[in-house]
């Protein structure tokens, strides 16, 4: 981290807690202890200087301030710090912060807003996918990003569905929809929907489960999806025969 500019202390400044936490009172460490090591790396010394807030000293380094010190806690109210341009050794001091981008944050509008923009133009760019959805495509995604029979839906729910869960995390939506194995996921989980492929073993075990074929298909890996090694499974030689007869069966 670069040094910290004297020139950027000549403006009121505002702190907030990230990810939204909002206490009613967050006390910050203000000293360096073995506790709480508050210290930053100066370069050009090639040294971990220690850090402190005092009051009464213009610099927020130990090594530079002289005896008498007093010192002050930093408490973040509801979640929000207020400093002013008039305390430029408390901003100077927050800027070096080990927890500085960690635990707490400089609001910067300019910033936020571009953040705001982005999001808001990723959310537009997934409701105008979802929108130009054929109800193939729409059952497809259901089923996928859901995982629920949309079978059992009527195309006005899947539709209203689809746009809740663009509103609520549309680049998760988007994502979905950039899957090359998206069609093949859907394929999959349908077969498992209609009992073609089925559980066995207290679910450790994959059957094909047609009139001509009961036999074991994969064995689950610990902590491995189900659908994912059915997939890689069907890309293979042998797997692609096996597709083609559940197809077959599926189609009849």
């Amino acid at each position: 981290m670069k040094k910290f500019d004297s020139s950027s202390a000549l403006t009121d400044k505002t702190y907030r807690l990230k990810g939204g936490s909002t206490p009613l009172a967050y006390m910050l460490p203000v000293k360096h202890s073995r506790r709480y090591p508050l210290l930053w790396f100066d370069e050009d010394k090639k040294e971990n200087r220690a850090l402190r807030y005092a009051s009464n000293q213009k610099t927020p380094f130990e090594d530079e301030q002289d005896g008498n010190v007093i010192l002050e806690p930093i408490v973040f109210e509801n979640g929000m710090l207020n400093v002013p341009k008039t305390n430029p050794a408390l901003q100077a001091f927050l800027y070096y912060h080990p927890l500085n981008g960690k635990a707490f944050e400089e609001v910067n509008k300019a910033k936020d807003a571009e953040q705001e923009i982005a999001a808001y133009e990723v959310e537009v760019e997934a409701m105008a996918k979802a929108k130009k959805l054929s109800p193939e495509q729409m059952e497809i995604v259901a089923r996928v990003m859901f995982g629920v029979d949309p079978s059992r839906m009527t195309t006005s729910e899947i539709k209203r569905d689809i746009y809740v869960q663009v509103r609520n995390n549309p680049r998760a939506f988007l994502d979905a929809l950039e899957d090359p194995d998206l069609e093949m996921d859907a394929h999959v989980r349908a077969m498992f929907d209609r009992n073609f492929l089925a559980f066995r073993n207290n679910q450790k075990d994959i059957f094909i489960n047609t009139p001509t074929n009961k036999k074991k298909l994969l064995t689950i890996p610990f902590g491995k999806d189900p659908v994912d090694i059915t997939i890689a499974y069907f890309k293979t030689e042998d797997g692609i025969e096996i597709l083609k007869h559940i197809e077959s069966v599926m189609n009849s």
